[in-house]
């Protein structure tokens, strides 16, 4: 199949997140499985998912070395959005494909796939791998399990062009994620009695606003970056719940917080001030209003930054392929981070454009995937035998 009809496969699987991703990687596994490949899906721990991996062997048979094509397969959800086409329906417009993931990021996975016969032909010193990974959009998951698996296996590639969609530009940096959940426990009264009751709530809130106050800090005082759109680290609490009724003090408030840290920024550093601000101050108010109050948290997916050497092969080899020279750093996350610290050189570049990721009507430029193509064939012959 070529890239469009891999497309029109690939979006017809409903790979939202909270669904399995097994019957589009099957399909995927047996149509290399076909081409004499011997591609492995690597289970998630419930085994209700995979990643596919798969190795196309350089001439002499050597699967070691080479670079990974990596894209994941999961998919936002399309809960309460408008759309004026079917999701998960492959269709053209005006030089346009439309559906979920057509961008983010099945588009550059069906490039991939359709470029294989091609690959195969082609006398490659150094081999190629496909690594489609699960829940990427859940906060990487499913790739720290397939390189933990590649890791006992002892491979080694040279380098990881993560596709996700930049536009075909080369991106050679992006921040770290890190979320967590907070669970404040206070005391339930009648809201006419609130000296005998804790309000969670309240409490909860006087932390949101210290965290707004680090955030505020960071942006006013950096370290800066100025070629991310965003220069500074960020910390932004994003989901809240607390309360049962009008008339009654919280005993509990929930909410999520994350920090999209720089590279150089630890953000072990920022959380330490923030259960410093809970134990030296926040908890004795709380405590000396009810003996037993606390506060929980709980570090949920954290996805390490990418920070790319100017001086590494891979990023030579892209910007000489894409002819794109510009530094370009982004504030979302990829898998790019996990392959770097597992060892391999990464970078991302794959078609489309972010700003069409997660939204109603999310298309990819047909122009895109065409330039992806040559990018990845010019790719290919980097890596054959020398005549």
């Amino acid at each position: 199949m070529n890239t469009r009809q891999w497309l029109d496969t690939l979006v017809s699987f409903d790979t939202t997140s909270r669904h399995s991703n097994l019957a589009m990687m099957a399909a995927m596994r047996d149509a290399l499985h076909a081409q004499g490949l011997q591609p492995e899906l690597i289970y998630s721990p419930d085994g209700d998912k995979a990643n596919l991996f798969a190795t196309l062997p350089a001439e002499d048979g050597s699967t070691q070395g080479g670079i990974i094509l990596s894209g994941h397969s999961d998919v936002v959800p399309v809960d309460d959005q408008v759309w004026t086409t079917d999701p998960f329906t492959l269709t053209e417009r005006e030089g346009r494909l439309y559906g979920r993931g057509t961008a983010d990021m099945k588009g550059f996975i069906a490039a991939s796939m359709a470029m294989v016969p091609e690959f195969l032909q082609m006398k490659r010193s150094k081999p190629l791998h496909l690594a489609f990974s699960y829940d990427e959009e859940l906060g990487c998951l499913g790739a720290a399990v397939m390189l933990d698996a590649l890791k006992q296996r002892g491979l080694r590639a040279d380098g990881c062009i993560v596709g996700e969609p930049t536009g075909m530009r080369v991106i050679v940096a992006h921040k770290g994620t890190n979320l967590f959940r907070c669970r404040v426990h206070g005391k339930a009264a009648h809201s006419s009695l609130t000296p005998q009751g804790c309000n969670a709530i309240e409490h909860a809130a006087r932390l949101i606003c210290r965290i707004r106050d680090l955030a505020d800090q960071l942006k006013a005082q950096g370290p800066y970056d100025q070629c991310y759109d965003v220069p500074f680290s960020t910390l932004t609490t994003n989901q809240i719940a607390g309360g049962i009724a009008v008339n009654t003090i919280p005993a509990l408030c929930e909410f999520n917080y994350e920090f999209r840290n720089l590279p150089g920024l630890s953000p072990e550093h920022l959380q330490q001030q923030i259960e410093q601000f809970i134990r030296d101050d926040l908890l004795p108010r709380m405590q000396a209003e009810y003996r037993d109050a606390g506060i929980d948290i709980e570090t949920g997916p954290a996805v390490p930054g990418l920070e790319a050497s100017e001086r590494a092969a891979l990023t030579r080899l892209a910007r000489e392929l894409t002819g794109d020279t510009t530094i370009s750093k982004v504030s979302y996350g990829t898998e790019a981070g996990q392959f770097q610290r597992a060892g391999i050189a990464s970078i991302v570049c794959g078609p489309g454009h972010i700003a069409q990721a997660h939204k109603p009507d999310e298309f990819i430029e047909i122009v895109q995937l065409d330039a992806c193509e040559v990018f990845l064939r010019k790719l290919a012959r980097s890596l054959q035998s020398p005549r």
